[in-house]
């Protein structure tokens, strides 16, 4: 009995990782996207430790263009900076890719003409939405401020109330105006300001559906058409790149379904299949080379002043206030869909590997900034000269820069620790996926029809 308690204590807590003996599992159509994620939620943690890392003076050498006032460095080159600053690049990527895969289903059942269905997948997603993203959110929060207070922890970056009584009010009045989709203004909360592009994937999910519906009983060549012009509409006309970024997933998606089936399907497009691997390579080099545009004001003069970018400069849209969305959607648009149509990258994203990721992005999106904060800031300073942590681990600073030794070693632990998103994963992710979909059976009731309302009898005509 104690034996077998053991094991069930350790298979809850281990991550459950590259290591497991299980067999792997049937890779479904799009595990590629899957594994895509994972290696976008990893971008993003890399990141955010190199600029936490390196401090603020070293950041803007991070976020600016090779050469950018005589700063040349390995790791701001051109494409190899995408993978060590490549955390917004990740974000495009993650909106590309829900946009695809939340409306896979509903097109399905649109090319089909399953309308009923189609009603049916599109209330049911919708309805559980909202617990997918936020209850995750919610408990990783709440059990990250309350530690604060329970175990004496001093953060860096926070504000810890007096009591614990006031955090967990503070924390209250946070998420509920966090978790408001039409709040006015920047939606933000202090507790793990990392997540501030939860909110707009809700939003990018919403407009998602709505558009799968108001498309449904559109020919193919007219959905297209409207898909085109959403996204033209989000990018050039509004600054709204997120939804732009929605909706270039599901016009891929859209694609990617008509190629498949007898019927509607731009000629033009098919009359470059006989060419599509070297196309496809060249959208991969280009959307790269974007996904690496340089980001530390946002300011176009500056971007103007960077090697490389004067030309493309101009391209900037004059609805788009913050400039490296555009050429982000760009290039994560780019990216997506290259991926399935370059064997040899597509066989990447479906490695084991990957597929962890894949499976635990969105916890190691949601724990690996309190990680940092936590343990990140003590293992990092613990070769500063900062206080009581200064030079516990001397450790020399040779390499080129991002990948010090003094920046590799530490990772050594924060990684593994950060990889324990596993645990967060079966406890929260999936635990808050089956509670929205037992949710919404249980309000549908028994499935028996609902009683007819009583009708008003007809009012008598007078004569």
């Amino acid at each position: 009995m104690k034996s077998a308690t053991l094991r069930g204590l350790r298979h809850l807590l281990w991550p459950k990782s590259l290591s497991s003996s299980d067999a792997p599992k049937p890779l479904r159509p799009t595990a590629y996207l899957d594994g895509l994620r994972g290696f976008a939620a990893f971008l993003v943690y890399i990141h955010h430790h190199e600029l936490w890392a390196h401090g603020p003076k070293m950041s803007k050498v991070f976020e600016n263009a090779f050469g950018y006032k005589g700063n040349f460095y390995l790791t701001t080159f051109p494409f190899l900076r995408n993978f060590f600053v490549g955390g917004h690049l990740a974000v495009a990527i993650f909106y590309v890719i829900s946009g695809y895969v939340l409306s896979y289903k509903p097109l399905s059942l649109i090319h089909a003409g399953e309308h009923l269905k189609l009603y049916d997948n599109l209330a049911s997603a919708f309805f559980r939405r909202w617990f997918r993203l936020y209850i995750p959110l919610m408990v990783t929060t709440l059990v990250y401020v309350t530690s604060w207070h329970v175990f004496g922890i001093w953060v860096k970056m926070g504000d810890p109330k007096g009591t614990i009584g006031e955090e967990l009010w503070n924390w209250y009045v946070e998420f509920k105006n966090f978790s408001f989709l039409y709040k006015e203004g920047w939606m933000w909360v202090s507790y793990n300001t990392h997540l501030w592009s939860i909110p707009l994937e809700m939003r990018g999910s919403v407009v998602t559906f709505i558009s799968c519906m108001a498309l449904s009983r559109a020919t193919s060549k007219a959905r297209l058409i409207c898909l085109v012009g959403l996204i033209y509409y989000f990018m050039y006309v509004v600054d709204g790149y997120y939804c732009a970024l929605f909706m270039m997933g599901v016009l891929q998606c859209d694609l990617d379904l008509l190629a498949r089936k007898d019927g509607y399907f731009p000629r033009w497009l098919r009359s470059l299949e006989p060419f599509k691997t070297f196309i496809y390579y060249h959208v991969l080099i280009f959307g790269m080379y974007l996904g690496g545009v340089p980001s530390e004001t946002q300011e176009t003069d500056q971007l103007r002043a960077s090697p490389g970018w004067y030309w493309l400069s101009y391209l900037k849209p004059q609805a788009v206030f913050d400039y490296k969305w555009f050429y982000l959607s760009l290039a994560g648009c780019m990216i997506v869909a290259s991926v399935p149509r370059i064997p040899w990258l597509k066989r990447f994203f479906e490695t084991r590997f990957c597929q962890f990721l894949g499976r635990v992005s969105f916890a190691l999106y949601l724990v690996h900034g309190p990680i940092l904060n936590l343990l990140g800031d003590r293992v990092y300073y613990a070769h500063e000269p900062i206080k009581h942590w200064a030079n516990l681990i001397p450790l020399p600073k040779t390499g080129p820069m991002g990948l010090e030794i003094a920046f590799l070693v530490p990772n050594l632990l924060l990684l593994r620790v950060t990889l324990w998103a596993d645990f967060v994963t079966r406890t929260v992710d999936t635990p808050a996926v089956k509670f929205s979909a037992w949710l919404y059976k249980a309000i549908q009731g028994d499935g028996a029809p609902e009683p007819k309302p009583v009708e008003l009898a007809p009012l008598t005509r007078v004569e």
